[in-house]
């Protein structure tokens, strides 16, 4: 009871008065414990709160209250009751809405443990809950087979989710290599402008040296030019201001003094001043327009600009399905800022390890990132590799990647298919010469109208052989392909199955040497030749003693049924044997074996069923033409009848916990049709 949350808490210590709490017992009804409440088994707490005992009882009456010094209800102190309504409130509590109490209800009977699956709901249900309102419309399946079918679809997700990790491994893988690809492209873009700046650095210093001593020069010859034109300037004023001062003295001589001075004089005046004096200035002032020539400068700077050579190609791994028996599909990606023109693709076959065979090597030019490669043998490996190309140069090789053609298709090897009702057995030569790494079987009705497209596929099947459930009476169209890593192969020729009764071919490597199956593996011949048998390929599966051969029969257990057609004065032996039967014994001799056998001497028949060379005494006054044999697994029964006029002859109980196979014998010239792949006669059914 909540104790403390609720403002009409119910007051159950000692000291209150019974009254108040048989009042509130019965406000509460059927949800609270009344005073003749029987006693309840306590049973489900933990051990810290099992005072002294597994079971208490819980009895709200006021002698037991006012009688008894219990503390908190007889369950110890406040903490503790504190701590046991609280893990009652958690694990077995019911709330009144007004009251908020929780009561420990009665211990129940265990509770049937749900057994079926309520499919609309999605929830495990109880078998009785299922014509509930609550589920009676609803789909339900029992439980196993709901979690057999959550189980797959995990196994499903399951299988989708690797397929799906590893797509995104070879997706990281793969940018991981653009990404290694792009940082050294970079990387050799970086050394290209730092190569191309140091060369105009390199330049431009030289072309600056260059005109600094010519300037130099120049500025040299003009200042010397200058210079010499300046003293002879100076050389001719000093004449002159000594002439003019000569001249003013003259003046001032005597007159007979001064016109003889003045002769002297006058010549060297005149010759003076007959001296053409240069005032025209050798060096202007201003300077030449001193271009610069940067015309290899801007080549270098122009050759920053110009297009490198691209980057080596990443080769993709590849694709599913994209190969055929001859052709294969090959992808490459390159990083978006190389401009390329073209690409040079190369392959060949991946070598084998036999010395001295080098494998041809071709290589073509496209223009796309891609290329479907076609002339190649199937099933065979191909390492491919490509650069691309443009004006600058061609870029490193691509790693190398090997792609891997589509398998032949194989060859269904039509006489050897055994079924029955149920399943057929189809077996197959792979047609490839390299291992396939599985095969796939692919089955459309034929009786269907309008049936062009595939009913079922089983994948997956490692081996040349595979053993497909079927449905009864029915025509079958079947197909198998080869798969590897480069896709399916083609659909390999049809073969037909029908599913009306148990069709098997005799077993030739069983067959006694004198003995001769037909091409159809329904016919054993023992002729008349009287010259020695022919020699047979050795092996232990052939019989030597008796002349007898095995029939192929699949392995699946159930009811199967042939019919053998005989000659009433022929020696006979027909019925089932082990895989293991001794080939040196006769049929019926052992315990591997149960036959029926027919010797014909002096006009007189006799019929034997044996096994383990004894035989009932069983007289047969119809001598049977066409006999009957009903292998029957599931009730350990093998009988033979009289087919033409519906006589049942003999059955053995026989246990086979391993297959069995059908067995022929003749002793004497003569032969055994076998008749399979039959209905079985209404009269045989009731056996």
């Amino acid at each position: 009871m909540d104790l403390y949350d609720s403002e009409d808490r119910l007051q159950i210590f000692p000291e209150e008065s019974t009254r108040m709490r048989r009042e509130d017992d019965h406000e509460l009804g059927d949800e609270f414990i009344e005073e003749n409440t029987p006693r309840i088994e306590v049973s489900e707490y933990p051990s810290y709160m099992m005072m002294g005992s597994e079971q208490r009882d819980w009895r709200l009456t006021g002698e037991t209250a006012q009688g008894e010094d219990l503390g908190f209800m007889g369950w110890g102190s406040a903490g503790q009751c504190q701590d046991l309504r609280e893990a009652y409130r958690y694990s077995h509590g019911r709330a009144s809405e007004e009251y908020e109490c929780y009561v420990i209800p009665e211990e129940e009977d265990e509770e049937e443990v749900a057994d079926i699956f309520c499919v609309t709901c999605k929830t495990p249900i109880r078998a009785s809950e299922k014509d509930q309102d609550e589920h009676k419309q609803h789909e339900v399946t029992p439980l196993s087979k709901a979690l057999e079918s959550a189980k797959d679809e995990i196994h499903k997700n399951m299988y989708k989710l690797e397929k799906q990790i590893i797509e995104m491994e070879n997706f990281a893988s793969h940018l991981e290599e653009v990404f290694i690809t792009v940082e050294e492209n970079f990387g050799r873009q970086e050394q290209n402008f730092e190569s191309h700046y140091n060369e105009i650095l390199e330049t431009l210093a030289q072309k600056y040296e260059e005109k600094i001593q010519a300037l130099g020069e120049k500025k040299k010859e003009k200042l010397e030019a200058l210079y010499g034109q300046l003293v002879s300037c100076g050389e001719n004023l000093d004449t002159c201001k000594e002439l003019m001062e000569t001249i003013e003295e003259m003046c001032h001589e005597e007159k007979v003094d001064f016109i003889k001075v003045m002769c002297l004089y006058s010549d060297r005046l005149g010759k003076f001043l007959k001296t053409k004096t240069d005032v025209e200035i050798s060096a202007q002032p201003d300077f030449e327009d001193q271009t610069l020539d940067f015309s290899d400068v801007e080549e270098l700077m122009g050759s920053i600009n110009t297009i490198p050579a691209p980057s080596a190609p990443v080769i993709n791994p590849q694709a599913p399905n994209s190969a055929t028996g001859s052709s294969v599909r090959v992808c490459w990606s390159l990083y978006s800022d190389d401009t390329v023109e073209s690409y040079q693709l190369s392959y060949r076959p991946v070598q084998d390890g036999s010395p001295g065979k080098e494998q041809t090597e071709v290589t073509m030019t496209i223009k796309e990132t891609y290329c479907s490669v076609t002339n190649l043998l199937p099933n065979t490996q191909y390492e491919f590799w490509v650069t691309a190309q443009n004006r600058a140069g061609l870029s490193p090789t691509s790693e190398r990647a090997v792609y891997m053609t589509a398998p032949c298709p194989p060859i269904i090897k039509s006489k050897e298919i055994r079924s029955c009702e149920e399943a057929a057995l189809i077996s197959w030569e792979s047609g490839n010469l390299n291992p396939v790494d599985s095969y796939t079987v692919e089955l459309t009705q034929a009786e269907m109208p309008g049936a062009s497209g595939v009913t079922e596929s089983v994948v997956g099947i490692p081996t040349c052989e595979c053993l497909v459930q079927l449905q009864p009476r029915q025509s079958y169209t079947i197909y198998v392909r080869a798969l590897n890593v480069g896709g399916p192969s083609a659909r390999s020729e049809p073969a037909t199955v029908h599913t009306t009764g148990s069709y098997f071919p005799l077993d030739k490597h069983t067959c006694h040497p004198r003995l001769t199956v037909s091409e159809d593996g329904l016919t054993v011949v023992r002729s008349e030749r009287r010259g020695p048998p022919r020699e047979p390929v050795p092996s232990d599966a052939h019989f030597t003693r008796c002349a007898a051969v095995m029939g192929n029969l699949i392995p699946v257990r159930g009811r199967h049924y042939w019919e053998v057609e005989v000659d009433e004065c022929l020696d006979y032996t027909v019925g089932v044997a082990f895989e293991n039967v001794p080939r040196q014994e006769d049929l019926g001799a052992n315990r591997l074996s149960w036959c029926m056998r027919h010797t014909f001497a002096s006009s007189r028949h006799k019929y034997e069923f044996l096994h383990k060379t004894t035989t009932p005494d069983i007289r047969i006054t119809v001598p049977p033409k066409k006999i009957g044999i009903l292998l029957d697994y599931e009730n350990a029964k093998l009988s033979f009848f009289n087919v033409d006029i519906s006589q049942h002859l003999y059955t053995f109980s026989c246990q086979l916990p391993q297959f069995v196979h059908p067995c022929f014998s003749l002793e004497k010239p003569g032969c055994l049709k076998i008749h399979n792949g039959i209905s079985m006669p209404k009269h045989i059914t009731f056996y």
